[in-house]
């Protein structure tokens, strides 16, 4: 009896071990698919292991959008010109279209491109954007418009996501946030 007793309290003092020591690898795991993206750029298949020893900030938008996609980009890319080239050429921006229909893959070049060098713009079907915006936890709605040339806009969250060079997630930033606690964060990150 005490034999099967004290096998008993082993097992369940490796399982707890096990449970300890495994945890943080499949925390890590289930964070890293919750970012992962398949979307696709004009001259690639792009995911989140494709930016791997860059930081990266992605962006959700569409190019039609009249003010806060390209104002957010352009403030993205007035913080990062404040570094030096070495920590500009270790950055990627990428630019998720929600507007796969309208925005082209040679449109989303020269529109990124607009704003940055380091900017890449790239989209995929709506049901795969579906999804990567609910795993980030964004949100986006087309919104019909009548008696207007464009037919219809949408609506979206607007946050910068940012990930270190090993492609884990750091933050979600409004992109209203003031220039100094983005750029913080990408000293920081540029210093790893």
């Amino acid at each position: 009896m005490k034999k099967k007793l004290i096998k008993y309290l082993l097992s369940i003092i490796i399982a707890l071990l096990l449970i300890f020591l495994i945890n943080p690898f499949y925390q890590s795991y289930k964070l890293k698919e919750k970012y992962n993206f398949k979307v696709q750029s004009q001259n690639a298949k792009l995911s989140l292991d494709s930016f791997k020893g860059k930081v990266l900030v992605v962006y959700f938008g569409y190019m039609s959008c009249p003010d806060v996609c390209p104002t957010s980009l352009h403030y993205l890319s007035q913080v990062l010109q404040t570094f030096p080239k070495k920590d500009q050429d270790d950055f990627r921006g990428l630019f998720i279209s929600l507007d796969p229909t309208r925005d082209t893959l040679k449109n989303l070049v020269s529109y990124t491109k607009y704003f940055n060098p380091h900017f890449l713009g790239a989209t995929t079907n709506t049901k795969d954007i579906n999804k990567i915006v609910k795993r980030y936890g964004a949100h986006y709605e087309k919104v019909y418009l009548k008696n207007s040339a464009l037919g219809y806009s949408i609506a979206h969250t607007s946050y910068f996501y940012i990930f270190n060079k090993k492609g884990k997630f750091i933050a979600q930033i409004n992109h209203f946030v003031q220039p100094k606690k983005l750029r913080k964060i990408l000293v920081k990150l540029f210093k790893e």
